[in-house]
């Protein structure tokens, strides 16, 4: 007595008119539709477009004829460099050069001292066990999610009677006690991933908790705190509410000097001039970023993988 053929019935009673069946009788796959293949190129190019389109204007008016500056003519046209000679030169009393010197020494000082408290706090989060640890964790999270501008008023009050308002310290303080929750919460999870095993293999053979520390895990958080480090330095470059109102002429950020910058013409703002200032401002961070893309990635994405 023979079994019916279960595959032929199943393939059979599986077959709809969107179907075929090969000569076999087994259901062929059906074949893909190039719409759906082409959404998701789709999609990225919308969101290429929409992040890059501002940064493509600006640039184009940088390089434009200040006659023209509200031109809508969307591809380049009445190229000049006098813009750039503006936004670099003093004779308006602008200052853009210094400006750039002291974003820049502001943003590396609070990045150096956001990492070092960063990765000592994290560690200390993941790998060592005490009382209150918890709360410890949920008050720096509570901290990244304050409202700055409520601490405006209360820092320059206190920087007021410190004497240190237009210093590089009222300017580096509070950028740390930005770039710090970030730094602490995103090195924690990372910490969390890496492997106990190679930390005690090293306690065992004798190493000090410190010394496990510095030889065994820093080398393999070395991606996700480099990733850490650029997104600090990005934030406090960036910043401009609290540098508005603690800064001077001598010690304000290019985020601040391009508000404040001055033309020819006191009535008229020099628009391509702050466009010109703008593009320089954003050319380092877009290097970095090129630069250290494939750092910046695996400090991203180790974190999520498990050994």
């Amino acid at each position: 007595m023979s079994t019916p053929n279960t595959s032929h019935g199943a393939a059979a009673e599986s077959w709809s008119p969107a179907t075929s069946l090969d000569d076999d009788g087994v259901v062929k796959p059906p074949k893909p539709n190039p719409l759906r293949q082409l959404g998701p190129y789709l999609g990225a190019l919308f969101i290429l477009i929409w992040g890059l389109a501002p940064f493509y204007w600006m640039v184009i008016t940088a390089f434009r004829d200040d006659a023209f500056t509200f031109s809508q003519n969307p591809l380049p046209s009445h190229f000049t460099l006098d813009n750039f000679k503006t936004a670099l030169g003093t004779s308006t009393g602008n200052n853009f050069l210094a400006a750039i010197g002291n974003s820049v020494f502001i943003s590396l000082a609070t990045t150096l001292l956001a990492i070092v408290f960063g990765v000592l706090a994290a560690y200390a989060l993941a790998r060592i066990d005490f009382r209150g640890k918890f709360v410890v964790t949920g008050v720096i999270l509570a901290a990244s999610m304050f409202p700055g501008v409520a601490l405006l008023t209360p820092l320059f009050q206190l920087f007021s009677d410190l004497g240190w308002i237009g210093t590089y310290r009222a300017l580096i303080i509070p950028n740390i006690s930005f770039a710090l929750p970030l730094t602490i919460y995103t090195l924690t999870s990372f910490f969390n991933d890496l492997p106990w095993e190679l930390e005690e293999a090293a306690r065992v053979d004798g190493a000090s908790r410190a010394t496990a520390f510095r030889k065994i895990i820093l080398p393999l958080a070395a991606p996700a705190i480099f990733t850490t480090a650029i997104l600090a330095f990005i934030q406090t470059w960036n910043e401009y509410m609290l540098a508005s109102q603690l800064a001077n002429r001598d010690s304000e950020p290019v985020t601040v000097a391009i508000a404040r910058f001055a033309g020819d013409n006191p009535y008229t703002p020099p628009h391509a001039a702050i466009m010109a200032a703008g593009a320089l401002v954003t050319v380092p961070l877009v290097i970095m970023v090129l630069v250290f893309q494939r750092r910046i990635v695996s400090g991203l994405t180790s974190g999520g993988l498990k050994s």
